[in-house]
């Protein structure tokens, strides 16, 4: 099992629209990647270690079997799902796919 987390940063001018990436955004994301996602969690950032800013505003995460499964699913549907993106944000994300050490 893996986790692939999409994680939009904190940064001057960026705007997130949160309706929009929960009601259309993620359904959509679920859509058409039902038959491999295994889960998916969405996080709002709210602050950092010691009361400093939040480093995202937004951390996706979702697990698959693989990376080969979830790079399969990312060929079939990127241009679509990464196409939505600035419908609600201006952020671009971080991608990095981990894998469980413990």
């Amino acid at each position: 099992m893996i986790r692939v987390n999409v994680m939009y940063p904190k940064q001057d001018g960026g705007n997130f629209d949160y309706d929009y990436y929960l009601n259309t955004h993620m359904p959509l994301v679920g859509e058409r990647w039902r038959d491999v996602v295994r889960s998916v969690e969405v996080y709002r950032g709210l602050s950092g270690a010691g009361g400093a800013d939040e480093p995202y505003v937004t951390v996706a995460s979702l697990k698959f079997d693989n990376v080969e499964a979830f790079q399969q699913a990312l060929d079939a549907h990127a241009p679509e799902i990464m196409g939505d993106i600035p419908n609600f944000t201006n952020i671009d994300p971080v991608i990095q796919i981990e894998e469980q050490l413990m």
